[in-house]
């Protein structure tokens, strides 16, 4: 060991030598790489980003963009398409960013949200709310100067149902939180059909219905993957204060009323072969899925979530309802005629 210390001490003052020839200069300007806040520019974007909840968005711009098909019967003007998506994708990030405001408190309780930007202070809580505002205002522009008054006032009413009906009312009010406050999610089908036709007509109104059913369904699956979380976060989703058999019924019901509004569709749009088979056959699978979900609730055996297996039917509920719209979309393109009868 005195030996080492030896070594170390003769070579140290050469090693030092040459740490100090390579230290850089003082004199050169620095360029400056990080954001204001000390983190990464696209860092920033992407917190910023996060706050719109880009995966709830791309599920909404998937029944508005099917619908304009529908309601032109063949494939609407472009920039028609563009601006209503950029401005519907603008609403809805409104939205969203309102929400996480608002809810800022209670997804600090939540390990499903504990990292999002507001809970871990990366976006101050006055930027997310100038960042929500700033989107309101440019799809409210963009949809009356590019769409149409109707279509922007609608938004409008969208923004006001999520964030006010359901996100301050309802959603730490009453297990029917989501029920209702859906409602907001439906209005992406009236604003595309308004669009292309400046009105509404039944059509419209029944798809409404259709993604206003499918809501409950697919979001109380994903309630009783994090009941505890929301039960610890004082929410009172349906899953937190009623049994799994109960929301499983509920699921059920909710999926078989999916189906049966999409089915109302065909005669009063009226659809053809595409639409139908895949709204009898989607619809299908969906609703027997309900029927696995509440055998599986029932069986005394099932009292874990992995013997429950709750987010299949959330997925499943994603995949209907896309494939569902897809068809929605095509069918006007290639429409095969039912019979009379239908």
């Amino acid at each position: 060991m005195a030996g080492h210390r030896a070594n170390a001490s003769v070579r140290s003052p050469a090693l030092k030598d040459t740490v100090t020839a390579i230290q850089p200069r003082r004199d050169l300007p620095v360029v400056e790489l990080t954001a204001p806040d000390g983190r990464e520019p696209r860092a920033t974007v992407s917190d910023y980003l996060s706050l719109v909840k880009p995966r709830i968005i791309e599920l909404l711009l998937v029944t508005t963009f099917p619908v304009m098909f529908l309601a032109q019967r063949g494939v609407p003007p472009v920039g028609l398409i563009l601006a209503t998506l950029i401005g519907g994708t603008l609403s809805a990030g409104a939205a969203n960013t309102l929400n996480c405001y608002i809810d800022r408190d209670m997804d600090r309780k939540m390990h499903r949200t504990e990292n999002r930007p507001l809970v871990t202070g990366v976006i101050s809580p006055g930027r997310a709310l100038a960042f929500g505002f700033v989107q309101a205002v440019i799809a409210l522009a963009l949809l009356g100067i590019f769409v149409n008054v109707l279509s922007a006032a609608l938004s409008l009413a969208a923004i006001v149902m999520y964030v006010w009906l359901y996100t301050i009312v309802l959603k730490r009010r009453t297990p029917q939180n989501i029920v209702w406050g859906g409602a907001a999610g439906c209005m992406q089908v009236l604003i595309g059909w308004s669009a292309v036709t400046n009105s509404l007509a039944w059509p419209a109104f029944v798809l409404f219905l259709v993604v206003f059913f499918w809501t409950p369904p697919h979001y109380w699956p994903l309630s009783m993957r994090f009941k505890d979380e929301y039960a610890a976060a004082g929410v009172p989703m349906l899953p937190v204060v009623a049994s799994d058999v109960e929301v499983a019924r509920q699921v059920l019901l909710y999926a078989v009323a999916t189906v049966a509004t999409s089915l109302a569709l065909v005669p009063l749009a009226p659809m053809g072969w595409i639409y139908l088979v895949t709204a009898l056959v989607g619809g299908g699978v969906f609703v027997a899925e309900g029927w696995k979900l509440l055998q599986r609730a029932k069986d005394p055996a099932n009292r874990t979530l992995a013997s429950l297996k709750p987010m299949r039917m959330f997925h499943l509920s994603i995949t209907y309802l896309t494939l569902l719209f897809v068809a929605l979309a095509i069918d006007p393109l290639v429409h095969l005629s039912l019979p009379l009868a239908f």
